[in-house]
């Protein structure tokens, strides 16, 4: 008890969060992060900035993931936030996309715990990603699935099954999709759909392919299941998201 007491004293006496903030600052390859009930961001260290492409934390207080990555991605982390939030409980070692561009390959490993206020009431999360890629000591599950999940992104085109990909992370079917559900919060078909319809939403900004073509180009059986899939997870249909995107 007395080693609590001098804890709380000793926090007490802190300017504010400023001075433990300077500490991420020298964590090269971490983002470091602190949002509020809102999710609006009140803290940023360098590498965060770098992801939301700011130069200073300044230009991102007070917005939100919405305002700097792609909708899917933002809704992913949201998700997250509101989880670790509601329950109370810290979110530990979740494999998650990195925050680029739609399609990106990259993955990080990330970690999130709720912040109270003296009265024990949740009033925000803070937690910190790393690539994958950059960890010296990867998890099992990171290890095995790093490699899959490159496989993904690079033949979503493909008729890719559960078994393959099992196959490749050196797991039985059974124990792949539990364990992949476990690290990323979705199965192995509804991640590469994701991937499947992210790349889609690349090529209707990039490219002036019509929407069956995209379609096959994307691994989808055809127009309509395309379709299908992607207003389910974009909440729009291709061709106005495309008018939406090109501002025509």
């Amino acid at each position: 008890m007395k080693d609590a007491d001098a804890r709380e004293k000793f926090f007490a006496q802190l300017d504010g969060f400023g001075q433990m903030n300077q500490l991420f600052e020298l964590l090269p390859g971490v983002s470091f992060f602190v949002k509020d009930r809102q999710g609006r961001f009140i803290a940023l260290n360098r590498r965060g900035c770098e992801y939301c492409g700011v130069s200073s934390q300044d230009q991102a207080i007070g917005l939100t993931d919405y305002d700097f990555f792609p909708k899917q991605r933002a809704e992913e982390y949201r998700a997250d936030d509101e989880v670790v939030m509601r329950s109370g409980e810290p979110l530990v070692n979740r494999i998650e996309s990195a925050p680029e561009s739609e399609g990106s390959p990259r993955l990080v490993m990330t970690s999130k715990v709720p912040l109270r206020n003296r009265r024990g009431v949740v009033i925000g999360i803070a937690g910190f990603s790393r690539q994958i890629e950059q960890l010296r000591e990867q998890s099992a599950d990171a290890d095995a699935f790093s490699l899959v999940v490159e496989h993904l992104h690079l033949h979503y085109e493909q008729a890719l099954t559960t078994s393959q990909l099992a196959e490749k992370a050196g797991l039985s079917v059974s124990q792949f999709e539990r364990r992949f559900r476990h690290a990323f919060g979705s199965s192995p078909r509804q991640y590469l759909l994701r991937v499947r319809v992210e790349n889609a939403a690349r090529l209707l900004t990039e490219t002036e392919q019509t929407i069956s073509q995209i379609a096959h180009a994307c691994g989808f059986f055809d127009h309509a299941h395309f379709s299908r899939s992607f207003r389910r997870i974009m909440n729009t249909s291709p061709s106005e998201y495309r008018r939406r995107q090109l501002g025509k």
